[in-house]
């Protein structure tokens, strides 16, 4: 939130899950919900792709980005040595990336998943665990101190947040963004997932991210999340659209927003704007308007 937008950063409301962010965010009671999207090391964030998944397309929409460094501490009510700590609670993808640390000095505490690590760090403070694995900054929210600090088994690794609005406008191209969509297939068949690559790669259309996860509907029954480096906006991807909403079964639109990093689309020539223009003059050139009202065929 601190990095999004600095200047909302004292009214923010730490939610205790995903689902409630969300929830929160349809009934009205906040303007904007901050999610985990996606981590460099352990991948998509399960809860949050679910999330959004069943919200389906009900007007909330990713509409920024935001990439943060990951930096994990383990944090204790104040008094409490390492030696003292039983008990770490921390997220799984928290608990994941400092596997090796916690193997190393606390061999023997029990590590509970919570719900987020803000959520974890709470819990240290009503009394529930010994210590959580969180943000520094979890510390002075909660009245908590580090017994240990930069924790993470990997250094560099960047945790991606996308930010959810409701009711909004898709953001104005800015020639760097991004589109995520999800794609559900009529069947598991040969070729279906061709079918569905096809759609970008005929239209120069890079894919950033494609990820298949369970649709809930059934055993072996999938959805495709996909990261377009485009926005809804260009021609380019419009007809990539088209041939979705032709070929699968369900395609959802999550947004078409900034990309964090600012990396320039990299558009062949064939399919920038003016190559659509070039080919829809043509096409139109092949069909000549019809006659005036009146005039008689001879």
């Amino acid at each position: 939130m601190r990095q999004w937008h600095p200047a909302g950063a004292g009214l923010a409301w730490p939610a205790p899950t995903v689902p409630a962010a969300i929830e929160s965010l349809r009934r009205g009671e906040v303007d904007a919900a901050v999610v985990p999207f996606e981590n460099s090391v352990e991948g998509s964030v399960p809860a949050t792709l679910q999330a959004l998944q069943d919200a389906g397309e009900d007007g909330v929409r990713i509409c920024a980005e935001v990439h943060v460094e990951v930096q994990f501490s383990l944090l204790v009510r104040p008094g409490t040595s390492l030696d003292q700590v039983v008990s770490v609670a921390t997220h799984p993808h928290a608990m994941a990336q400092t596997r090796g640390w916690l193997a190393r000095h606390l061999p023997d505490a029990a590590l509970v998943p919570e719900a987020s690590t803000a959520r974890a760090a709470q819990a240290v403070a009503e009394g529930g665990y010994d210590a959580a694995v969180a943000a520094p900054g979890a510390a002075d929210a909660y009245g908590l101190v580090p017994v240990a600090e930069h924790i993470a088994d990997r250094d560099g690794a960047v945790t991606r947040f996308v930010v959810l609005r409701a009711g909004v406008a898709v953001p104005p191209p800015t020639g760097s963004d991004r589109t995520t969509l999800v794609a559900l297939i009529w069947m598991n068949r040969p070729g279906a997932l061709l079918e569905l690559l096809e759609q970008f790669a005929v239209r120069g259309i890079d894919l950033s991210r494609l990820e298949s996860r369970p649709t809930g509907e059934g055993l072996g029954e999938y959805c495709f999340w996909i990261d377009a480096d485009a926005h809804v906006a260009e021609a380019r991807l419009r007809e990539a659209l088209v041939g979705l909403r032709r070929t699968c079964r369900e395609v959802h639109f999550m947004g078409s927003y900034p990309r964090a990093d600012r990396r320039p689309a990299q558009v062949p020539e064939h399919a920038d704007e003016g190559a659509y223009a070039e080919a829809q003059a043509w096409v139109e050139r092949l069909s000549p308007p019809a006659a005036a009202s009146g005039a008689s065929p001879r």
